[in-house]
């Protein structure tokens, strides 16, 4: 899992017109720099949390320098997801 983070400064350009497109394409960019160099593409995600999930306090500039990031989560072991039937599930009440 490659997950992307940002400040929480409001960004409204016409490429990210807020901080969820931008934490989303930073982790975007990395997953395709990781294709790009041989690693499986089916066993990467991108995904971006935006400002929700800082490590360090946003009223200064060095701790909003910390929260402009990109994390990796390296699991041992492929997740098996379970997934449910809407349809199916609302057919049987």
């Amino acid at each position: 899992l490659v997950e992307g983070h940002t400040d929480n400064l409001p960004i409204n350009t016409e490429t990210f017109p807020s901080n969820w497109e931008l934490s989303a394409a930073r982790a975007a960019s990395v997953v395709h720099l990781f294709a790009r160099r041989g690693v499986d593409s089916s066993r990467m995600a991108a995904i971006g949390y935006g400002e929700f999930r800082p490590i360090a306090d946003n009223d200064q500039e060095e701790g909003r320098k910390q929260n402009r990031r990109v994390a990796l989560v390296i699991m041992l072991k492929q997740h098996e997801r379970e997934t449910l039937d809407l349809r199916s599930a609302s057919s049987n009440r």
